[in-house]
């Protein structure tokens, strides 16, 4: 999941600044891998770089750090290096090394690296972890954005991030940059990809809002889609993104492939043309639709006039999480039958 993205995004909606936290370097027992980041505001933070006194003391750092210049001048980087130990109310006998990059408001990199990942691709951002750059550079498969200030870096960089683009399984490493008549360089080669775990939710009724309070807590990103605006809440999580269209179906039609679809609209004509095009489909990870047993069986003799195999109506699930009538019990039982599905295709 990538809500420190997401919350880079907020920030910039709201025309603030934010100091994105990265875990550069890891040693021993650390509470979470290098390359893990969170997003910090003056007021808010997307992400976690693992909790505790460590978190704490890292939001307290970006926070003062964005005092220190109000005006959006500057997005210098700053290492810091935490040892986990008593006086960090941690004992696990590591140390972190923790980037602070101030990302300035409207900055172009973060308008262009959320689009690239929301199209499904993915792309290695290019840190330096001595504090002594303010570059931001990020490569993708075909693309490059920004630089590391000089032009043999930048193609050392981009040769290396594509090593690791080509391995879906790499993690973040550290690596030296040597250019000819330049200081070698240590960078963070960080491979951001898209969640494997992408929820398409249609319909903002009861049940919506209280599925979306729920994933709101997963590791997952969703697109919650309603023609009706009123009907989202004003405050989202950063892993949601609202979709206020009256052109659903083609919203199914288009979604990434391998998503877990949802349908609890407030129109039953409207869920069934989304079921159609969805199972018309046949390549998600999960098609579910809110609905009693009778419901199902309409809408299967329906759909099978319409031509849809009986192999493809057996990929229905219908109904979905549990027998429950509040709301938030059925949120509860749909997350939870979306996690055994999303855990059973990972085995």
């Amino acid at each position: 999941m990538n809500e420190w993205l997401q919350g880079l995004v907020r920030a910039g909606e709201r025309g603030v600044d934010a100091m994105l936290v990265t875990v550069a370097i890891g040693k021993g027992s650390t509470p979470r891998e290098p390359g893990v980041k969170m997003t910090v505001t003056v007021d808010a933070s997307y992400g976690t770089i693992g909790g505790g006194e460590l978190e704490f003391q890292a939001i307290s750092v970006a926070r003062g750090l964005l005092a220190t210049n109000r005006e959006g001048v500057t997005d210098a980087v700053t290492a810091r290096r935490y040892p986990l130990g008593a006086t960090l109310g941690q004992h696990c006998g590591g140390a972190a090394e923790l980037i602070f990059e101030r990302v300035l408001r409207g900055a172009q990199w973060v308008t262009q690296l959320s689009t690239a990942l929301g199209k499904g691709e993915a792309w290695v951002a290019v840190t330096p972890v001595d504090g002594a750059s303010d570059m931001h550079f990020h490569v993708s498969r075909d693309a490059i954005w920004g630089t590391l200030g000089d032009a043999n870096l930048d193609a050392l960089a981009c040769t290396r991030a594509r090593v690791l683009l080509a391995d879906e399984g790499a993690r973040s490493t550290l690596t030296l940059l040597e250019a000819p008549s330049r200081a070698p360089q240590s960078v963070l080669l960080d491979p951001v990809r898209a969640s494997d775990f992408r929820v398409v939710l249609f319909g903002a009724g009861h049940v919506g809002r209280a599925l979306v309070r729920v994933l709101s807590a997963l590791p997952c990103e969703v697109d919650w889609i309603d023609s009706r605006a009123a009907e989202f809440p004003a405050d989202l999580s950063a892993n949601v993104r609202k979709i206020v269209t009256d052109r659903a179906v083609e919203v199914a039609s288009r979604a990434p492939r391998d998503s877990y679809f949802l349908a609890m609209t407030h129109s039953h004509a409207l869920d069934f043309e989304l079921v159609k095009v969805l199972l018309d489909r046949g390549d998600f990870a999960y098609c579910g639709m809110i609905g009693s047993a009778t419901k199902r069986r309409t809408f299967a003799n329906s759909l099978a006039k319409r031509g849809v195999a009986d192999a493809a109506l057996a990929r229905l699930t219908c109904p979905i999480g549990i027998d429950g009538k509040e709301p938030e019990s059925i949120a509860v039982g749909v997350a939870a039958q979306l996690l055994m599905v999303r855990e059973g295709a990972r085995k």
